[in-house]
């Protein structure tokens, strides 16, 4: 087993932040440019037999880790993949003898679905579910051999996996809308990084293997919606103290926009200690690990072959297709699923 000193730590994340910045994709939340980051980080995760395939198609990654979310606005069913209302489960925690969400809600579909019904389920959210889905998707697609197929699920499962990171991805009170706080999903999720990623470690190891990945994907949604309490908390009380100073003017692309001031942006920012931060490690780590895991469980294909891999006409032509249909059709979706 390799280590890895201090020095080279330090080394290895400066490189990949310099990478960031020369590409323009640094400084960005968990929209659209949040999500490429955390897909291309991930790819640095990768062990050999791994790594060389992915980094080959690496700008595919990062552009395709956002086609979910452009999904949203054709596909009816799309949205509720991105989150899970967990506090639509409250009646769990009243249930004498229960320990919460963590025993009222099944971890498996099937389990979920007896229990629930799939209207309740999709009401409230499946990213949970779904990821597992996804994982499901890749370990198959390792084992045709099939790199498009490859390619596609392994951007789109980062997608999910970093949704399901967000706190407020996790609650009914996804913008702030139930307690006077409508924006501070943008601002956890898209200003703070904007303003303070540059500082962020971002060197997260080696990719590991999950022996139970429908587990581990319930594990960081409870682990999310722990952080809930904090992020809504500390937002309402420095408001009460910061009313006067909270929005400032900036300009972007010629035109002038309200936005959080970067004097509370930071305030927020350092009661949150920490939190962003960690939750954008983590959701680094995860989706490394689940393209890792659904690499093994595949039985470890040489991916060498595939390297060489470039679109067919064919596929290019029902990309563009599907592009196009993106910009023609729009529905109103939640505002929140980034």
């Amino acid at each position: 087993m390799f280590t890895i000193n201090s020095k080279t730590k330090a080394l290895m994340n400066i490189k990949i932040k310099l990478s960031l910045i020369a590409t323009g994709m640094i400084c960005s939340g968990w929209g659209f440019f949040g999500h490429e980051n955390i897909n291309r980080l991930a790819v640095f995760t990768l062990p050999a037999g791994m790594n060389l395939f992915y980094k080959k198609n690496i700008n595919y990654i990062v552009e395709a880790s956002v086609n979910p979310d452009k999904r949203r606005y054709i596909v009816a069913e799309e949205g509720p993949r991105h989150y899970i209302d967990l506090d639509d489960y409250s009646f769990a925690k009243d249930t004498p003898g229960s320990r919460g969400y963590a025993e009222e809600i099944p971890k498996y579909w099937d389990d979920a679905l007896v229990k629930h019904g799939r209207d309740s389920l999709m009401a409230h959210g499946i990213v949970p579910w779904h990821t597992y889905t996804m994982y499901l998707r890749l370990r198959g697609a390792f084992m045709l051999g099939d790199p498009d197929k490859i390619l596609r699920i392994s951007s789109e499962l980062g997608h999910y996996v970093a949704d399901a990171h967000v706190p407020l991805h996790t609650t009914s009170n996804h913008n702030g809308q139930k307690t006077d706080q409508h924006g501070i999903h943008g601002l956890w999720e898209s200003r703070l990084p904007e303003l303070f990623s540059t500082n962020y470690d971002f060197f997260v190891g080696r990719a590991c293997y999950i022996s139970d990945v429908q587990k581990a994907m319930w594990d960081v949604v409870l682990e999310s919606h722990a952080c809930v309490d904090s992020v809504l908390t500390f937002e309402k009380q420095l408001s009460q103290r910061e009313l006067s100073r909270k929005y400032s003017f900036e300009t972007r692309a010629k035109q002038t926009v309200k936005v959080y001031s970067y004097r509370y942006s930071k305030l927020y920012h350092n009661m949150l200690n920490g939190m962003i931060e960690r939750r954008m490690r983590n959701s680094i780590k995860m989706v490394g690990d689940i393209w890792y895991t659904a690499w093994v469980d595949a039985g470890q294909p040489d991916l060498s072959r595939l390297i060489e891999y470039k679109p067919t006409e064919n596929e290019l032509r029902e990309r563009k297709e599907a592009l196009d249909t993106m910009a023609a059709q729009q529905f109103k979706v939640r505002d929140h699923e980034n």
